[in-house]
């Protein structure tokens, strides 16, 4: 079995093996979306073809919606080139359940992929056609939180924004100047509407996409290099709106298993390819089952019934209430100790970690015990609830290949959102005590002993990509297991820093207990797993 047109023509062969296919017109669907398109999305990575497409495929399986989606890459031209465009743009979702079992399924809900190159004449010219379609009703993005930056860290302009924003719409080469010229051809057209749907896995996405493209809007407006009123227009939130929206599912790498699943399915050609940007994909997806998308509902051009596909809408209070508990408290967090001490302890997966009492503890206790108090609750989601799905579904899944050191990654980032937010409200409250976190503080000790780049046998291990190793592991770098330092002074220029953990942790009085477990956790080979033995467990 080929993953191709004629070869599902044979549906019992693939029914068979256990997989679900498309059992709608297919070639209707993409002639229908080719015509009068609804949908495009920007991101052809492996969270688009797990989830929104598959929401698509679920509503064409019910006879809910006659069109498919249009899919854009903007950043690794080869996925489309050698993953969606080969395989005449359907993929294999492997839906991988934390009791064991797997859903096959053929999603064929993509029904056009392009490169979003202005340098690609045909490519770019059929893309300005979308964006010139009264019908079309959304521009969708998972393009990474970085996509949306348009300055670096000196807040100057990068090189190719800059060539962008001097040199107009007619041939742009950034992410954000391609983007924002297609809404010009809109603009052109007579200004119709459209909203613009940062799906991102950030805070206030729809915000970020609304500073990059007004930005450009506004600037070339001012040169003179757009006819008047294109600012305005993107501005306008009655025809261009930018929803928050919360994404929430995890699709790691192709999994090596899932391979040799599909393999023995009968199922060929299907090898997972390395681009030269370096990203991991396949012609199938593995993903969790469990999975979250809210959206604000603010749409000027109407939508498709998404919600009967399981997105829910909402305003965008509700969305921001819905991203802090899953940031501040329900997931993030959790995932965040478990990558901190996985990767002490020589972990290569989560779901491991989560056989172990003390770790399984540590999130439990992290989540129930210190968050809950605190959480903000959207009211469309219940906090416990979904921390429950998270200790018991999610997180413990074996299927799932996340690692403690993926998840490690920009630690230095995260600490003052995932764990900062719940001090400050514990701080404000007046029936808490900030000194009654105990576990919070203990993730701050590991994080500050896993710096060390030792891990809990006393071997050097690799620390995770993060932009403040330089700046914070020459603080710990000289200590040794077992030697005698004077901890509270080596540590405070770092607990003092509100960058870090958003608040001045000697301010509040929690230094003391996060020195006296690093303190403990230096003793010698062992000693985390000791530490953490006596405070989580008793």
């Amino acid at each position: 079995m080929q993953l191709n047109a004629t070869e599902l023509s044979d549906a019992k062969a693939w029914k068979a093996a256990g997989y679900q296919i498309p059992e709608y017109n297919r070639d209707k669907v993409i002639a229908d979306t080719a015509k009068s398109p609804v949908w495009i999305h920007f991101g052809a990575g492996n969270i688009f073809r797990a989830f929104q497409a598959n929401v698509v495929e679920k509503l064409l399986h019910n006879g809910l919606v006659n069109r498919g989606i249009v899919v854009a890459e903007g950043y690794d031209y080869e996925i489309v080139e050698k993953i969606c465009q080969p395989y005449q743009n359907y993929n294999i979702l492997a839906t991988l359940k934390a009791d064991g079992s797997i859903e096959k399924k053929v999603i064929g809900s993509i029904t056009e992929s392009l490169i979003l190159d202005s340098e690609d004449e045909v490519s770019f010219a059929r893309l300005k056609e979308i964006f010139q379609n009264a019908t079309l009703q959304m521009a969708s993005f998972t393009i990474t939180e970085k996509g949306y930056v348009l300055t670096d860290s000196k807040n100057e302009w990068y090189p190719a924004v800059k060539t962008d924003m001097e040199n107009g719409p007619s041939r742009p080469v950034s992410y954000i100047g391609k983007v924002a010229a297609l809404l010009y051809e809109r603009f052109l057209a007579g200004q119709l509407p459209l909203s613009m749907v940062s799906m991102d896995n950030c805070s206030h996405n729809g915000t970020k996409l609304y500073n990059a493209i007004t930005a450009f809007s506004k600037i070339w407006e001012e040169n003179e290099l757009v006819k008047e009123g294109f600012y305005g227009y993107t501005a306008d939130p009655s025809k261009v709106s930018f929803p928050w929206s919360m994404i929430d599912k995890i699709t790691p790498r192709p999994s090596e298993v899932v391979e040799k699943m599909l393999q023995e399915d009968g199922v060929e050609g299907i090898a997972p390819v390395i681009t030269t940007k370096k990203t991991y994909i396949a012609p199938f997806v593995n993903a969790e089952e469990c999975e979250y998308l809210v959206i604000e509902d603010l749409f000027p051009n109407g939508r498709p019934p998404l919600e009967k596909g399981g997105i829910i809408f909402t305003d965008r209070e509700t969305v921001d209430k819905v991203e802090k508990m899953k940031v501040c408290t329900c997931l993030n967090p959790l995932h965040t100790s478990l990558a901190i001490y996985g990767c002490l302890l020589g972990y290569q997966l989560i779901s491991e970690e989560m056989k172990d009492p003390a770790l399984r503890k540590l999130a439990k206790d992290i989540g129930y015990v210190e968050g809950l108090p605190v959480v903000v609750d959207p009211g469309i989601l219940d906090p416990k609830e979904f921390i429950d799905t998270v200790i018991t579904t999610r997180l413990p899944n074996p299927f799932m290949p996340d690692s403690p050191q993926r998840i490690a990654t920009d630690t230095s980032q995260k600490l003052a959102i995932r764990f900062g937010e719940t001090i400050k409200s514990y701080i404000a409250s007046q029936e808490l005590d900030v000194s009654s976190l105990k576990l919070i503080p203990l993730v701050f000790a590991g994080w500050l002993r896993y710096l060390m780049g030792i891990d809990d046998k006393g071997e050097p291990f690799e620390l995770s990509p993060d932009p403040l190793l330089a700046t914070v592991c020459p603080t710990v770098a000289g200590i040794k297991l077992g030697e005698t330092i004077d901890v509270p002074a080596v540590l405070a220029p770092i607990l003092k820093n509100k960058a870090i953990f958003g608040v001045d942790l000697y301010a509040i009085g929690m230094d003391v207990l996060i020195c006296d477990y690093f303190s403990q956790m230096i003793q010698a080979p062992g000693a985390i797993r000791n530490t953490l033995n006596r405070y989580v467990l008793g």
